[in-house]
Parts: C-alpha cells; sequence; structure tokens
C-alpha cells in the first residue's frame, strides 16, 4: 500500500513539475493582450523589472512577475536596448522580448528642404516632440538640406551634428571634384555662391545656368544684383512677405550685392547639394542677365540690350495676369 501511495505521489508531483514547466515555458509563447499595435519605449537605466512592470500597466502582457521570470529562464541573456519599439497586436511575451532586446527602433525623420535658412531650421528642430535639449541657431550655410532619422529622446544637437557632418562631408567631395577654372576660391566661397543660386531659382534644371550667369558676374566684378541678398539682413532668411523697398535696395551692409560688389559676406541660406555642385561646374554661359520668363524659370541674357527686350516680355506677361 504505501508502494503505491509512493507512486501515485511521485505522480502527482511529476505532473506538478509538467504542468509548471508547460505553465513557465509554454505561456511564454501564446499570444497575449494587446489589442492593436503599439509603441513602448525603453529609457536609458530601464531594469528588466521596471520594464515589465510598464508593459504590464500599458496592458501588453498579463503578469509583470511572470514575465521576469520568464524572461530571465528563456530570454538568451541579451540586454534589453534603449529606445522606442513597435508591439504588434497580440504579441507574446517571448515576441516581446525579442523586439527589445533587438535594434529594430523606430527610426522617425525631420526634413530640412533645399534653401532652408539657418533660422528656420532651428525652429524646425525645436518643434520636434520627440527631440530633447535646446539648440543655438546654426551658422548659416552649415547644414546639408535632406532628411534625417532619429530616436525619440535623441538630443537636438546630436541631430544637428550629423546635418552639419553631412555638410561638411558633401562639399569636401563637391569641392575635390571642382571644374578648373572654378570662380570660387575656397570651399566657403562655394557655400556663399551656391546660397544664392539656390534662392534665385526653384528650377532644378536651372542651377548650373544660374551659376554660370553669376560666375561671370563676379569675374568681371559686376554686381550681383541678387534679390534675395538684399532681404536676408533683413529677415535672417525668412520670407519678406512684401515686395523690397527701395531703402532696401540701396542699404550697404556685409550682404547686399546690389551695393557692393563681390560675393556677400556669407551664404544667405543653406543650398543643397546640387547647387553646391553646380558653382563647382557651372554652365558654359555668355549670360549675364535674368528675368522670369513666366513658366517658373528664367530667360537668360548676354546682353543688356537682349535682358531690357526679356523684361518688357516678363511685364507684358504680368500685365496680362493682372498683376501690373
Amino acid at each position: 500500500m504505501m508502494d503505491r501511495r509512493r507512486a501515485i505521489a511521485a505522480a502527482v508531483a511529476a505532473l506538478a513539475l509538467l504542468a509548471a514547466g508547460w505553465f513557465l515555458f509554454g505561456g511564454w509563447f501564446v499570444s497575449g493582450p494587446l489589442e492593436k499595435d503599439s509603441t513602448f519605449v525603453v529609457s536609458t537605466g530601464d531594469s528588466l523589472n521596471a520594464v515589465a512592470e510598464r508593459l504590464e500597466k500599458e496592458r501588453m502582457i498579463s503578469s509583470a512577475r511572470t514575465f521576469s521570470l520568464r524572461a530571465r529562464l528563456f530570454g538568451g541573456g541579451s540586454p534589453i536596448k534603449v529606445g522606442e519599439f513597435l508591439i504588434p497586436a497580440g504579441a507574446s511575451a517571448s515576441k516581446i522580448l525579442a523586439i527589445i532586446q533587438s535594434d529594430d527602433v523606430i527610426r522617425r525623420l525631420v526634413t530640412i528642404p533645399e534653401g532652408m535658412p539657418s533660422i528656420m531650421v532651428r525652429d524646425r528642430l525645436m518643434a520636434q516632440p520627440h527631440l530633447v535639449g535646446d539648440i543655438a541657431i546654426p551658422a548659416e550655410g552649415s547644414v546639408l538640406p535632406d532628411s534625417y532619422d532619429f530616436e525619440r529622446g535623441e538630443s537636438r544637437e546630436a541631430v544637428l551634428r550629423r546635418m552639419q557632418t553631412a555638410m561638411s562631408t558633401t562639399l569636401a567631395e563637391a569641392w575635390a571634384k571642382r571644374a578648373p577654372g572654378s570662380v570660387v576660391r575656397t570651399p566657403q566661397e562655394t557655400v556663399v555662391l551656391a546660397s544664392i543660386v539656390e534662392k534665385e531659382t526653384g528650377k532644378p534644371s536651372e542651377r548650373r545656368m544660374v551659376a554660370g550667369l553669376y560666375s561671370n558676374r563676379v569675374r568681371k566684378g559686376m554686381l550681383l544684383q541678387a534679390d534675395p541678398t538684399i532681404i536676408y539682413p533683413i529677415t535672417q532668411g525668412k520670407p519678406l512677405g512684401r515686395r523690397i523697398r527701395q531703402s532696401e535696395i540701396q542699404a550697404v551692409n556685409g550682404y547686399n550685392t546690389y551695393t557692393m560688389t563681390g560675393l556677400p559676406q556669407g551664404p544667405i541660406t543653406n543650398p543643397g547639394k546640387a547647387s553646391i555642385e553646380a558653382v563647382l561646374n557651372p554652365a558654359k554661359t555668355q549670360a549675364l542677365y535674368m528675368v522670369a520668363d513666366g513658366t517658373g524659370g528664367h530667360q537668360f541674357s548676354a546682353t543688356l540690350e537682349q535682358h531690357n527686350a526679356a523684361v518688357e516680355k516678363w511685364f507684358a506677361i504680368r500685365r496680362a495676369r493682372g498683376e501690373m
């Protein structure tokens, strides 16, 4: 009788052990309670227990205690990573741990368009709610327009450094491939002239032609007479929102190319890669003048007589539109 009782007790113990094992192991892989895809953030310094408690609070797992236990038994020993992660609906505890142990963090984008001045670059970075920290207005022309990814909780300073490193790298590569006889003498002059090209045409096909025109004017010692250089000291590159005044055209400062020859004292915006390359490999042209042609582009002229005729044509277009 005693042997039978012992056998029954052993069987019960084995079944209990098997049930416990199934509870721990099998429950690790069953679907979890999360009803819809959600994001989850692991912050610097978070422990596994702290993460488990937040997972339970956000209804991604059923029990923080069993999650922590199972993670230590079956999690493979890899550390959890810092970042923001996407957790799919119904994810098992095993799946959730694998996600937060991976490098598959959510990447967000901030886009700096070509020709965005630095004062607006700062505004855009400061407006990103998932970035942290303050930044000063970066040096004009130091940021390469492009789309940059970042993680939630990353510093604005770190993202800005990537933008400036991208500009330095792009400028160095373009400078090394510059055409012989380029009018700009330094990489910094390249950025200055490229910033004018960027602001003077929104038509990509015109960039090299505009660069060629301004290169010709620099060589001849002519006034560049680029309207955006009048506006920059007034607004730091933001839209003026009105017509330029005669007094502003006549203003003497380090930027106004209507009252000074040569390049401005610095860039007037952040030029894109294409404008930089256009300045370093401009179109071979005799053009010295340009005026809008009514299609979003410009009419280029080599002589003042040709230019005056193009201006009259532009005025006729504006009169027909009721703009004059």
